[in-house]
């Protein structure tokens, strides 16, 4: 048996070794279909190998794309191709559809997508970023409580100028669930250098629950406050969500059997099958 399977593999050992000393060796789980495909099709040499590089070419870009987007912090779940578009939400579609070009990158321009809790803000800016990842720009996504967390690490280990140029560098920063609580003297202060550093240099995406004239009342420093929102609001289009909760329709249901117990259920099942 084991000779026959050897007899009718269409890829032989000598190929299976070749392509592992030249690490393609993923080929392999594709290569088969595409030898009988190209068979039946009595396809040209030159089309055949274009075929299975481009195979080849594919699965690693996706797979690029999926260790970036890890390393960025956005959530693999979180796509453009899982957004739910029958989601009992309001927003302008034709914007979004600009934001989605990420032709906002070139300006540089941000985005602030606002609206009240659960309608899906985090779900369309992690999308933008997968979106960004795929085109080979650098992303970088957290919370904003986290994002503050780690600066206020950051100065007391000294490497306090390293996060903030790592922040300022990247094409796409994307701050979530920002002004959930208080800014404290040196959240503000934080916020207010991360937008002076990336103000006309680079982009920056903003989710939050409250609009920007809200913001302003819940940081410590109102001059830096001011300065820091005037700048991440001049250059950023503005995304507004209304409706209601994305996430109520992820919720579990439960059979609650018609009101029945159960025993009865298993008696109406044994009566009609």
């Amino acid at each position: 048996m084991a000779r026959a399977a050897l007899l009718t593999d269409p890829v032989s050992p000598e190929l299976r070794s070749t392509l592992r000393a030249l690490k393609l060796g993923q080929m392999l789980h594709t290569l088969p279909e595409r030898l009988t495909l190209a068979r039946q099709q009595n396809m040209p040499h030159a089309d055949f190998l274009e075929l299975v590089l481009t195979d080849e070419h594919t699965r690693r870009e996706a797979k690029s794309a999926s260790l970036r987007a890890r390393a960025a912090g956005l959530d693999a779940g979180m796509r453009l191709d899982t957004w739910d578009e029958s989601a009992a939400i309001r927003y302008d579609r034709n914007l979004w559809n600009e934001l989605a070009s990420l032709r906002f990158l070139d300006g540089p321009h941000g985005a602030l997508i606002l609206g009240p809790v659960g309608v899906g803000k985090t779900h369309l800016a992690c999308a933008l970023g997968h979106i960004a990842i795929r085109r080979r720009r650098t992303v970088h996504m957290a919370s904003a409580a986290k994002l503050f967390k780690r600066l206020k690490a950051a100065r007391l280990d000294n490497t306090l100028d390293y996060e903030m140029r790592r922040l300022a560098g990247v094409q796409l920063l994307i701050l979530d669930d920002f002004a959930l609580q208080p800014l404290g003297p040196t959240e503000t202060a934080d916020f207010y250098e991360v937008c002076v550093e990336r103000h006309q240099r680079a982009s920056t995406i903003v989710t939050s629950n409250r609009t920007a004239e809200e913001w302003l009342a819940i940081m410590a420093d109102p001059l830096l406050a001011q300065s820091a929102v005037d700048r991440l609001v001049s250059t950023a289009h503005e995304l507004v969500i209304d409706g209601e909760s994305y996430r109520r329709q992820q919720k579990p249901t439960i059979n609650h059997n018609n009101g029945q117990p159960v025993d009865d259920q298993k008696e109406d099942h044994h009566d009609h099958s």
